[in-house]
């Protein structure tokens, strides 16, 4: 079922995110992928490639609440405007959540797409 809004929860190892409507939800979790290189900078180059595949999932929805720690959401946001910069005007906020369980994500994720719907504003 296709579905517009999400909420993802993310740290530099693992994400999860869910996917919703008002009635529905599906749930997917990442983790990064740890390859050892000689080459320099093969910690950064694998944060790409996991933030990459987390931004593949969020292709086609309207909405995107990022959840997670501070660091992890700065080095998000600066991976998304620098290297996905389409995905940018579909995050409609930025929270700093620590752990929450996939309850707490979803509620959260739905609290904030209708506090968005009735006109409040979310921290972008």
């Amino acid at each position: 079922m296709p579905f517009l809004h999400a909420v993802v929860w993310l740290d530099h190892h693992q994400a999860q995110l869910i996917q919703f409507d008002l009635e529905q939800a599906e749930a997917r979790k990442f983790r990064a992928h740890s390859h050892v290189t000689p080459q320099h900078g093969s910690k950064v180059r694998t944060t790409h490639e996991f933030f990459s595949e987390v931004c593949d999932a969020l292709e086609g929805l309207d909405s995107v609440l990022v959840t997670g720690g501070h660091t992890a959401q700065a080095d998000f946001r600066h991976y998304v405007g620098k290297h996905r910069p389409t995905l940018a005007p579909r995050i409609t906020g930025w929270e700093t959540v620590d752990h929450p369980s996939q309850a707490q994500l979803l509620a959260l994720g739905r609290q904030r797409r209708h506090q968005a719907a009735i006109g409040l504003v979310t921290g972008r």
